[in-house]
């Protein structure tokens, strides 16, 4: 655990590690001398979750495998390590990928961003305020709740995530919209920490909890369904369905990771011009009723 621990993001990278090995590893495997640790031992450890909890157990595997060969470099076992999945214990073992169901979060329709954000407007209060702003900067709940009034800068309207805190490891460059301006400025104004999204209490120094959107919008009545993750998504078939911006510009938008090394060693620029035109459009969707919604128009804007 201290060998990796430099590794990873953050404290709770480091924790999932722990809590996974305590949880599914060591009952059967922890008193053990690692040398006697065998492949239907670990097959053991992972047949009972490997089909209902594929993701965890795949997880699980690896990291047995690397507590394995950190053994195997410091010579307290030999010969090939039992969690290897390309070894004997793939052959005991479905493909993962042939049996994890991958659940998309469910994704608000672009066509009700409107009532959506009306809808959290009525309510007032940080949370609300919380989501537009997720909407609007189409950005992860956790980069959002634990963001930092030193990560923005009101001369330049740009909000800098910093790589610790962001998914791929890499700072991400935000541009904000005249709303999202709207609603720091706003915040600012009664800002008890140093963070722009606080924990209710105001006896806690930290941000808004990472479950409270979820929970704001699961009693929304009629917006149940849908999970802020989704939000991103949301925007993401709006950006596609309706203007021509180009498919790197909304990727980079959404900060994900290049997957072709070539693509991504010749990408660099974040394309921050383009990015705010493509969130200043996204907010005028966003702010607009869907009966007066011209397609043409932003097609026309986006060129």
């Amino acid at each position: 655990m201290d060998a990796k621990s430099v590794e990873w993001k953050n404290i709770k990278h480091g924790q999932q590690w722990q809590n996974t090995l305590t949880t599914y590893a060591s009952p059967l495997l922890g008193k053990l001398p690692v040398d006697l640790i065998t492949t239907e031992l670990v097959y053991k450890v992972l047949q009972p979750i490997w089909h209902t909890k594929t993701e965890t157990a795949t997880r699980v595997r690896q990291r047995i495998e690397t507590v394995l060969d950190w053994c195997k470099a410091r010579g307290y076992c030999q010969g090939e390590n039992p969690a290897r999945l390309k070894g004997a214990l793939g052959q005991l073992l479905p493909k993962s990928q042939k049996i994890k169901k991958v659940e998309h979060h469910p994704a608000l329709p672009y066509q009700r961003a409107n009532e959506f954000v009306l809808a959290l407007r009525k309510q007032g209060g940080m949370t609300p305020l919380a989501l537009e702003f997720m909407m609007l900067t189409a950005c992860r709940t956790g980069e959002v709740a634990a963001a930092r009034w030193e990560e923005i800068d009101f001369s330049t309207n740009v909000w800098t995530v910093p790589a610790e805190r962001m998914k791929a490891g890499r700072e991400h460059r935000v541009p904000l919209s005249a709303r999202s301006i709207e609603i720091l400025k706003l915040l600012k104004d009664k800002a008890q920490n140093n963070f722009v999204f606080p924990s209710h209490s105001i006896l806690k120094d930290t941000h808004m909890s990472l479950g409270s959107c979820l929970v704001a919008m699961k009693r929304m009545s009629g917006f149940e369904g849908y999970t802020p993750h989704g939000l991103r998504s949301t925007f993401r078939d709006w950006a596609a369905e309706t203007t021509n911006f180009a498919n790197e510009t909304l990727e980079l938008a959404l900060a994900h990771t290049i997957q072709n090394k070539a693509e991504a060693a010749y990408r660099r620029q974040d394309q921050l011009e383009k990015r705010a035109k493509l969130m200043e459009l996204w907010q005028q969707h966003i702010d607009t009723c869907p009966k007066t919604v011209s397609v043409a128009s932003l097609r026309r804007l986006a060129i």
